[in-house]
């Protein structure tokens, strides 16, 4: 059943077994495209690209006569083109790499079992996709206090985030205002949210009612 196509062919391409390849890739290629719009937030560009890439592997895999480690060889190196353009996400890598597997089964006449990996790993893309997980809630926060200069600020406020914060991390300090000023940057988990408005007005009479920002972490990156 997922018997290669060329196998019956020896190792010359005919027109048919290569012609049969090629439009076996891009047809795949279009439903990985689909399927990568419909779970993402795909641009025309990325998608034709999804359709190109399995018929652009599958010819050069074709161009070694089937050789599967000279054909990833070649492969391998375009890998070292730098392309100009913005970091992509999980998601996005993960399709292109699927667009590959499918370029390389499809290279080497295994359209069959292309067809039933695309349906596959399709599905489970889709389903991944619907199922909802639960929304993970962020405890952390990030604190930013403005002081003096004339402040130490490594113990300065201390017994206030012992008695409001569950930890506390120093983060970062930088000079602002031509550097008469200091910004300390804290991540921190507090014991009571309802407090907050508490603590920050303590933290106020320590820091002489300069600028105080309290916000949540920012979303973690799914760049690769």
């Amino acid at each position: 059943m997922f018997e290669s196509i060329l196998s019956s062919a020896g190792d010359n391409l005919t027109i048919l077994s290569s012609s049969g390849c090629t439009a076996a890739s891009l047809f795949l290629g279009l439903m990985i495209a689909a399927c990568y719009y419909f779970t993402g937030r795909g641009t025309k560009n990325f998608c034709a690209a999804l359709v190109l890439l399995p018929a652009m592997v599958q010819i050069v895999i074709m161009l070694v006569n089937g050789s599967l480690g000279t054909g990833m060889a070649i492969v391998g190196a375009f890998s070292l083109i730098r392309f100009r353009s913005l970091p992509g996400n999980s998601h996005d890598i993960s399709c292109i790499f699927f667009a590959m597997v499918v370029g390389l089964a499809t290279g080497m006449g295994y359209i069959t079992y292309a067809a039933f990996v695309t349906v596959i790993i399709s599905a489970a893309m889709i389903l991944l996709h619907l199922v909802p997980l639960p929304p993970k809630v962020e405890k952390r926060q990030e604190l930013k206090i403005t002081i003096y200069e004339d402040l130490d600020y490594t113990e300065i406020f201390n017994d206030l985030f012992e008695e409001y914060l569950v930890s506390y991390e120093l983060n970062s300090v930088k000079t602002v205002n031509m550097g008469s000023m200091y910004q300390i940057d804290y991540l921190i988990e507090q014991k009571d949210r309802t407090r907050e408005k508490e603590m920050i007005d303590a933290i106020r009479c320590r820091n002489g009612n300069l600028t105080i920002v309290c916000h949540r972490m920012a979303a973690p990156s799914e760049q690769l």
